[in-house]
């Protein structure tokens, strides 16, 4: 059993390389120290185990010592770090050394092209239009007139329900189920997710014998549009009249649930265990923290960020940071919260009081401090 944590095992991960500095470099936008340019690389790795010829990145003040005990060959920094860098190791400067890294370590482990025609085990309607690049696995099933766009790949045991089409270098995860849905390029879908399915949608009507619910019919779709990661086990709805609508460049996390007729803008972030009611509209760049629950026909705006575990239960305005249940702006939810620290300690001060200094007219003996009679 390995001890020692590594970035990229080659029993899991495709590697491509060696490749120079200065290809890192150009990949990631950073300019090549000089003297550096033609220093060889294998890989990248944390910096607390990287070596001679690996490259490795700082993010986080929290982790500069590690930085300056490295024994990397070169590492993705700030431009504030430079002055922690160990002699000896070449600084690739960058203001977002995360997105360095990103860059940096796809490509060393490039994600494996998909293996061109179907499994012989897969079960493809006659009418589903298939580019002739594109990989569908082993017991993937594709219906009537589904269209899978180039370089596409199917997970084993996935269904794509008839109607379906999906752009290039889309990737569906093992065991998905797809229905009712257009889906653009480059998106990701994650193992188990599950689109298109029927909205939680029902009319509830009074019989002599009580409560009757009558399942509304859901007729509208599911649209991704392109760049979008969507996560293990989630699940988004189709519309019940509208589509449900995922925006360009947004990213759902796993155990995400999305009602029917919701909208999600553009590069969007939305957490584990988040769900959002029907008919709510994301605006661009938001984001939910994990296990939000937002209540239907509901309006975020633009750029706003909501706090984990909060409950949204009022539109809420461009910009802000809301936490809480019921959901309220931060400020306002941290001074009350002092508040009410501050009213519960000064009630356990005076109750402390009480106990150390009783009434001195008080006594057990009786109301003249006399012992009482037998």
């Amino acid at each position: 059993m390995a001890t020692v944590s590594t970035a990229g095992d080659p029993r899991f991960f495709a590697q491509a390389g060696n490749h120079t500095l200065a290809q890192v470099a150009a990949a990631i936008g950073a300019e090549v120290p000089a003297g550096f340019e033609a220093l060889d690389l294998t890989g990248v790795a944390p910096l607390q185990t990287a070596c001679a010829t690996q490259i490795s990145f700082l993010d986080n003040r929290k982790y500069i010592s590690a930085l300056a005990a490295s024994a990397a060959g070169a590492v993705i920094v700030h431009p504030d770090m430079i002055g922690h860098m160990p002699t000896g190791c070449a600084p690739l400067i960058t203001r977002d050394p995360y997105a360095g890294w990103a860059a940096a370590a796809a490509l060393f482990h490039p994600l494996p092209p998909a293996e061109p025609g179907a499994h012989p085990t897969a079960v493809v309607h006659a009418s589903a239009r298939i580019d002739p690049t594109a990989e569908i696995c082993a017991h993937a099933v594709i219906g009537a007139n589904v269209e899978i766009g180039a370089y596409c790949s199917v997970g084993p045991g996935t269904f794509i329900a008839a109607g379906v089409t999906m752009g290039a270098h889309t990737r569906i995860g093992a065991h998905s189920t797809i229905s009712h849905a257009i889906i653009g390029s480059r998106v990701f879908i994650f193992p188990g997710a599950r689109i298109g399915q029927e909205g939680f949608g029902f009319a509830t009507v009074m019989r002599p014998t009580g409560p009757q619910h009558i399942t509304v019919p859901q007729l509208g779709r599911v649209l991704i549009e392109d760049d979008v990661e969507i996560g293990a086990n989630t699940t988004i709805d189709r519309g019940s009249a509208q589509d449900t609508v995922i925006g360009a460049g947004s990213r759902l996390d796993n155990l995400v649930q999305i009602a029917h007729n919701v909208r999600i803008g553009r590069a969007c972030v939305v957490v584990a265990q988040v769900g959002i009611s029907g008919s709510t509209v994301l605006e661009d760049f938001v984001v939910l923290a994990g296990q939000v629950g937002v209540a239907g026909h509901l309006r975020i705006g633009r750029g706003a960020r909501i706090g984990g575990k909060a409950g949204v239960m009022t539109d809420v305005p461009p910009g802000v940071e809301w936490v809480g249940t019921p959901a309220e702006p931060a400020k306002n939810f941290f001074r009350n919260l002092s508040t009410l620290r501050k009213i519960v300690a000064e009630r356990a001060a005076d109750r402390a009081v009480k106990i150390n200094n009783p009434d001195p007219g008080a006594s057990p003996t009786g109301p003249a401090g006399k012992a009482g009679s037998d």
